[in-house]
């Protein structure tokens, strides 16, 4: 006889990066870790309770790629319609590009479930 179990829906957060603009590695880990750190201080205002679930599950955090800003944008407004947090990162252009170029978006913490139907077709950078 099999048990089935039910998994929790656990928690995450997913951040996008432009890949058209060909950021060196560097570049591209510093906008992505601003824009986790944007989004962990808008989600301990907005929803502080899945903030510190977020945190309790280990911070989980998948980085992915969109082709342009155009796409980035249409990504922030299905996350926002579903009440997640978002985060645009813009650049300051002291090293590789213009400055107010926006690099990135942080999305979430929130469920996995949820993320995953907006971002789920998204490759991983």
């Amino acid at each position: 006889m099999a048990i089935l179990f039910r998994v929790a829906d656990e928690t995450k957060m997913a951040i996008l990066v432009r890949n058209d603009l060909k950021l060196s590695k560097g570049k591209t880990a510093a906008q992505a870790a601003h824009a986790a750190v944007s989004c962990t201080l808008a989600a301990r205002k907005k929803d502080p309770k899945m903030l510190d679930r977020w945190v309790s599950e280990g911070q989980r955090k998948i980085v992915l790629k969109v082709n342009d800003e155009r796409e980035l944008f249409e990504f922030k407004a299905m996350a926002e319609a579903a009440g997640l947090v978002c985060c645009i990162i813009t650049d300051a252009g002291r090293t590789e590009i213009a400055p107010g170029t926006v690099t990135c978006m942080g999305i979430g913490p929130g469920l996995e479930s949820v993320i995953d139907k907006i971002t789920g077709e998204l490759k991983m950078l």
